[in-house]
């Protein structure tokens, strides 16, 4: 099939939309920014202390966040072949947010014991990280010894519901503000990374995505059953490894940066092959990256709520304004393309 002519219109379209938005996103919020200054700030030729030290990163974040997302749900379900897969079936975010929870919720449970740990905002990022990197661990050891991939994906879940379980009882021994903060991570954030955060995010990031194109090959191949695979010559073991350690570098390194950000991985991949009408990922994968994105950069907008110095939780906007899309799509469709 030929990336190059067939969609080489709806590439360029996707482009031009996230341009759009991108300077969309860095113009609106509280404070009104024209693009004139944005583009004059952009080129060094004005000191804006919100463009460059908060808007610009709030919105490099996003595209970074609603790509990562988008591409991890896309590997997730063409994986486990299970539409309902996302980026977090392997209790990768469970695990992160255990790690938070020992961190903010702990000191309830082991008196001041972590009570330090909360003055650094980096002891939020490591402790997640850690969450994620512990559960990927568990679940690499058992893709290993596991032969089906359902099983994999059972495992995850089961995963998710014992740092659930361990989240409650930490829960239980909280006060009210340990609770609160706990909540408020819970809503995930987009605007809270500095230039260095942004570029270390960056850096794990791109190794997700670089292992994201080695699978793209197997990703095809899975699509024709494993068992098929397996005739074509394909390396089932070492082709889910890659597919596992890139969503996993993915969706982990965001939940520790962002927070859990629901829907997008789940959604976007949809949205896509609808909007596509293929299944062939060496087109699905940049155009999941392009449509994460700008969604991300559309709800981060809505959430800042222009002329208002509110700000309402992504989370809530992610499911509020993609949800109904899907369902209409589906329903125009009465199809899904898998």
């Amino acid at each position: 099939m030929s990336t190059t002519n067939t969609y080489k219109l709806p590439f360029l379209a996707l482009t031009l939309v996230l341009i759009v938005c991108f300077f969309a996103n860095i113009s609106l919020g509280s404070v009104s920014i024209p693009l004139s200054s944005i583009i004059d700030s952009l080129l060094g030729g004005a000191d804006n202390y919100i463009i460059q030290n908060y808007r610009l990163p709030k919105a490099f974040t996003a595209i970074l966040v609603g790509s990562g997302l988008g591409i991890s749900g896309l590997l997730m379900q063409t994986l486990f072949r299970n539409p309902l897969a996302g980026p977090f079936v392997l209790g990768i975010s469970s695990g992160a947010s255990l790690g938070v929870a020992l961190v903010i919720l702990g000191s309830g449970l082991f008196g001041g014991l972590f009570a330090t740990a909360l003055i650094s905002k980096w002891s939020i990022v490591i402790a997640s990280s850690l969450g994620s990197f512990l559960v990927l661990l568990a679940v690499l050891i058992v893709s290993t010894r596991v032969r089906d991939t359902m099983a994999i994906l059972i495992i995850g879940l089961m995963f998710g519901s014992i740092t659930a379980a361990v989240v409650s009882v930490l829960s239980y021994f909280s006060s009210a503000e340990q609770l609160q903060q706990y909540i408020f991570w819970g809503f995930g954030s987009l605007g809270n990374l500095s230039w260095y955060e942004l570029f270390i995010f960056f850096i794990i990031y791109s190794f997700g995505i670089v292992f994201s194109i080695i699978s793209i090959k197997g990703l095809n191949t899975l699509l024709l059953g494993e068992n098929y695979a397996k005739s074509l010559g394909l390396n089932i073991k070492q082709s889910r490894l890659i597919i596992i350690i890139a969503t996993s570098l993915l969706a982990g390194t965001i939940t520790a940066f962002a927070g859990p950000i629901a829907f997008v991985g789940l959604a976007i991949p949809h949205i896509t092959r609808q909007l596509f009408n293929t299944s062939n990922h060496k087109i699905l994968l940049p155009a999941v990256f392009l449509l994460g994105a700008i969604v991300m950069l559309i709800c981060d907008s809505i959430a800042q709520i222009p002329t208002s110095d509110y700000m309402l939780p992504i989370n809530a906007i992610t499911s509020i304004i993609g949800a109904p899309v899907v369902i209409w799509l589906l329903v125009r469709k009465r199809k899904m393309i898998f």
